[in-house]
């Protein structure tokens, strides 16, 4: 039976998350994600993937391990939170560094912070990571932690904005960056880096020189009335003197970040800040590291992640392309081109010492990440052994494309289920991707069309205006007109694959999450051709939304202040009065980026007013769904509602929500 009809056996398939090259090149170390025992939660372990053999476990706890990476001696560096073997009654909550030597032998505990460590980066014996501090005195830090644990106190007192990221508050410690030199089975002569860091290495990307003497983050500086603005800054390993690289008025530099293998430049990716006027743009840039000059490269093309060739002259980046995500070589001095051909998507991009080749995740809307090798001249593209077989799924993938109202083009994918046919067609769902800008272009754990498509179901997974991968043009199109544009894009591609003999013209719905979410929202109150409507996550009342996520000032740059036309334009709240379409609703109590209170009012609005809807409520978790019980909960619930609308079968509450 396919893993893809019970969705208990969907979330038991393991993930591969991460890929890292060991500096001599003979294999590569994967973060891999299951199913715990319990069936309960999900855990992780590091696998070694050898470039010309089986792949191999390298770690067991119950902990789990994460953010793996390699010394140059080619040892094994991760995080985790398990306990140290070495101290007695040792019960470790928070996330310390480990060391797993090449030659064999058990995992040592070779760093520790009070507030744990995050990421971290390696270069020769320096090794520099974040870690979570707490202002004032830190040799008492610990001692203020357990304090602080023991008094029952979790209350946070701001004295800036933000608040709180995606699924989790900021405060009340900070992160700052330390550096260290690995010395036998420890990490010796450890020092803040950046002891004035404040709130500016909040959500950092950063990245260590070849020879170990700087590292390169981002730097947000806060300023008023709730803005901000991401500089690049370099911060000198010996001394912690810090100089600001680069900083541009109206671009904010962020992640993917690289420094190239001669130490003398930068690859970063520059996002334009919008306004009501100004829409959305993401650009490679890459500068010199001394004086912070620099130009965009590769327009268009978004980068997803960046890799330097060896001899620094150029850099591959992977980035959003016509429903693909290929990899192109960009040249310093010449315009991109594009390396692998096929119709799949790379990440985690690793390239050999010798140039040659590149280690990539390599994945598709058909099948899930696993490691494959890119041949960097001609692009063939060689999937490696997997610590996680890919599922197989059933059914077909379809490309299809429209042209709107406006002369543009409009493309999408079209998983069809096995068997849909003229004499069988299959029910429809749209399913509306987040965002905005964004694509269908890859494997999703959380929206996967395949497990609809086991239920009988083809599934539109189309990029309308403001999708990446199409010009920036395709994103201006949407900029101010979210709604209307958005659904004129929609209904264009929509009668395409409604059209199609395999398809049930009399049975579509629609689904989406997010900005997908907003859109169902939308659709609700401005069509009346789908039975059903299921929104995730979503945006309802906008003027409310854009007060309360948790990057206000980034809504209020493209919608104006509260209160504004835009809103007026723009808010699905407002077509209340004409939804007769039966409504799904589902949020998490944890989501920040969109508060529970837009579902809280979108399900108060649609009970007032007698909209037939059910509301499936999750108290904790966040913007995604990410518990195996609670995705098991989410897909039967939006199973079942969808049979009944759709499907006209009677009816009944899943087991996973009774």
């Amino acid at each position: 039976m396919s893993a893809f009809n019970d969705i208990r056996d969907y979330v038991a398939i393991p993930r591969v998350l991460s890929l890292k090259l060991s500096p001599d090149g003979s294999r590569l170390v994967s973060v891999v994600q299951s199913l715990n025992p319990d069936g309960k939660s999900f855990g992780t372990a590091l696998w070694a993937i050898p470039v010309d053999g089986e792949p191999y476990r390298l770690t067991r706890s119950a902990k789990g391990e994460s953010s793996a990476g390699f010394t140059a001696a080619g040892d094994v560096l991760f995080t985790s939170a398990r306990p140290d073997p070495t101290v007695k009654d040792g019960e470790d909550e928070t996330p310390a560094l480990w060391l797993l030597p090449r030659a064999g032998g058990e995992a040592r505990q070779i760093a520790t912070r009070p507030g744990g460590i995050g990421a971290f980066k390696t270069a020769g014996d320096v090794v520099v990571f974040s870690a979570d501090v707490l202002s004032g005195e830190e040799s008492t830090e610990e001692e203020r932690r357990k304090a602080r644990k023991d008094a029952g106190i979790s209350a946070i007192l701001h004295e800036g904005y933000p608040v709180r990221y995606w699924d989790h508050d900021l405060g009340p410690g900070h992160p700052r960056l330390f550096a260290g030199r690995l010395s036998g089975d420890r990490l010796a002569e450890v020092r803040d880096l950046t002891p004035d860091a404040g709130r500016a290495l909040v959500n950092a990307s950063f990245d260590l020189t070849p020879d170990g003497s700087a590292v390169v983050s981002t730097w947000t500086t806060y300023l008023p009335g709730g803005e901000q603005r991401i500089d690049l800054v370099a911060v000198d390993v010996a001394t912690g003197e810090r100089r600001t690289v680069v900083s541009e008025q109206g671009f904010d530099f962020t992640g993917p970040l690289a420094v190239s293998p001669d130490g003398t430049k930068i690859a970063a990716a520059r996002e334009r800040e919008t306004s009501v006027d100004v829409s959305a743009r993401t650009d490679l840039w890459i500068g010199d590291l001394a004086t912070g000059e620099g130009a965009v490269h590769a327009p268009d093309l978004f980068p997803a992640d960046v890799a330097w060739a060896p001899d620094s002259a150029a850099v591959y980046i992977a980035a959003d392309h016509q429903g693909r995500r290929p990899v192109f070589l960009v040249p310093l001095g010449g315009d991109a081109v594009r390396v692998t051909r096929d119709d799949d998507a790379y990440l985690a991009l690793n390239v050999t010492a010798d140039g040659r080749s590149l280690y990539a995740l390599h994945s598709s809307v058909a099948f899930p990440a696993g490691p494959a090798r890119i041949d960097a001249d001609g692009g063939q593209v060689a999937d490696l052994p997997s610590p996680a077989a890919r599922p197989a799924t059933r059914g077909t993938l379809t490309e299809i494309s429209a042209t709107t109202d406006d002369g543009a083009t409009v493309r999408g994918w079209l998983v069809l289920p096995e068997g849909a046919s003229a004499d069988d067609p299959a029910p429809f769902l749209l399913w509306i991707h987040g965002g905005p800008v964004a694509s269908w272009n890859d494997w999703q754990w959380r929206w996967n069309p395949w497990i609809m498509a086991e239920h009988g179901y083809a599934v539109l997974l189309p990029d309308p205006c403001m999708s990446t991968g199409y010009g920036q043009h395709m994103i201006d199109r949407g900029w101010g007109e979210w709604g209307p544009r958005t659904l004129a894009d929609l209904d264009a591609i929509v009668d395409v694959a409604l059209a199609r003999p395999d398809v049930d013209d009399e049975r579509a719905a629609a689904m989406g999450g997010s900005f997908g979410g907003y859109m169902a929202n939308w659709v609700a109150g401005h069509s009346d051709r789908y039975k059903a409507i299921v929104t995730h996550a979503s945006l309802w009342h906008l003027d409310q939304f854009a007060g309360t996520t948790d990057a206000a000032m980034y809504w209020q740059r493209e919608f104006g202040a509260p209160g504004s036309e835009r809103y007026a334009k723009l808010s699905p709240h407002l077509a209340l009065d004409d939804i007769r379409t039966p409504m799904l609703v589902i949020h998490g109590d944890k989501d920040y980026r969109v508060p529970i209170g837009e579902a809280l009012r979108l399900w108060w609005d649609l009970q007032r007013k007698n909209v037939e809807s059910k509301f499936l409520y999750f108290p904790d978790e966040n913007h995604w769904i990410l518990k195996p019980g609670n995705a098991v909960a989410w897909y039967e619930t939006v199973l079942a509602f969808l049979g009944r609308h759709v499907l006209g079968q009677e009816w009944k509450r899943p087991d996973s929500v009774a």
